[in-house]
Parts: structure tokens; C-alpha cells; sequence
């Protein structure tokens, strides 16, 4: 049984759901799972964790800078350990942009650190104009206008393929150092 770290950075909600998601996968191959946002995740027994998964969305192109801090404060101790990195976008509903090395997301922020993770994914989001604030709501529906993507202020639309983020989980049970 191996002790496993999800630390997340999210902007609505919806990356948490994809950690639990993973964390049923991994606590069903035998396993032990925290998850925890990554200021939560400061305060824990770091190298007591035999793997450490971090998950992050993208809001305005950008994933919060807390991710990279995180990464930049334990990159030393992330290289010692199984690690693996997944990012959740609405990009990713795309087909041809749903995978690490075509998530144009995921490509420019692994060119921001020096850290490479053992284990990428990317997974697609959820749209859900009636929960976002006015500004944010204008300018996804804007976003979505130039990309061809849903622009119903009322839609709230589940692009996450859960089939894939459990295949996710089950690769993270069987990642060793």
C-alpha cells in the first residue's frame, strides 16, 4: 500500500471533483489518498507521501500561480517521489487538444518550469455560465464565441470524459518511483 498526495489549485470547483474521482480509483487498487489544495497541502507531512499527483485548472489561459510556486518550493522532494501532473481546461473538450502533447495549456506551462513530471494528463472541464460572476460570464461566452464553443449564458455543459479520468487513476495506482 503506498500513501498518496492530490494536491489541487481550482477555480471553480470542478477539479476537486475529478481528485476524488481519482482518489476512489486509487483507494479501490489499495491505497491511501489525501487530497488537499495545495496551501492545505503546505502544511502536511510532505516526504511522508510515497506519490504526489498535482491537479490544476486553467482560468484566462493561466493556471494560479500558487501551482508553480508549489512546484518551485518542493521540486527537489517532487523528483524523489512518483509525481505526476494533470491540468483541467475547456480547451481540452477539443479533440485535438485533449492530450499532453497537444494541450496548448499544459505545453506552455511545463516550458515555465523546470520540473517534469513522471505522469502527465490533461482532462476537459465543465462550462457553467450561471455560477460565474458577470465579467468572468462575458468573457468565456466571448472566449467561447472565437473558438466555437457553447455561448448560452444558461449552459452549463460537463466536457470531462470520467472514463479517462478513472484510466488516470488506475496508471497513478501502478506508478512507482
Amino acid at each position: 500500500m503506498s500513501r498518496f498526495l492530490i494536491a489541487y489549485s481550482t477555480t471553480d470547483g470542478h477539479t476537486v471533483r475529478i481528485c476524488e474521482r481519482l482518489r476512489q480509483v486509487i483507494e479501490q487498487q489499495g491505497h491511501s489518498v489525501t487530497v488537499a489544495a495545495l496551501a492545505q497541502a503546505e502544511a502536511l507531512d510532505l516526504p511522508a507521501f510515497d506519490s504526489i499527483v498535482i491537479g490544476a485548472s486553467i482560468r484566462y489561459g493561466k493556471h494560479q500561480p500558487q501551482v508553480a510556486q508549489f512546484i518551485g518550493r518542493h521540486q527537489a522532494l517532487l523528483e524523489g517521489k512518483a509525481n505526476a501532473f494533470f491540468t483541467v481546461n475547456i480547451v481540452a473538450r477539443k479533440p485535438e487538444k485533449n492530450r499532453p502533447g497537444t494541450n496548448p495549456y499544459l505545453i506552455k506551462f511545463l516550458r515555465q518550469i523546470s520540473w517534469k513530471p513522471k505522469l502527465l494528463e490533461v482532462f476537459a472541464g465543465k462550462l457553467d455560465y450561471p455560477r460565474y460572476r458577470f465579467f468572468d460570464r462575458l468573457m468565456i461566452r466571448f472566449i467561447m464565441l472565437m473558438t466555437n464553443g457553447p455561448t448560452d449564458p444558461k449552459a452549463i455543459i460537463e466536457f470531462t470524459d470520467w472514463q479517462r479520468v478513472e484510466a488516470f487513476g488506475r496508471q497513478l495506482s501502478e506508478m512507482t518511483k
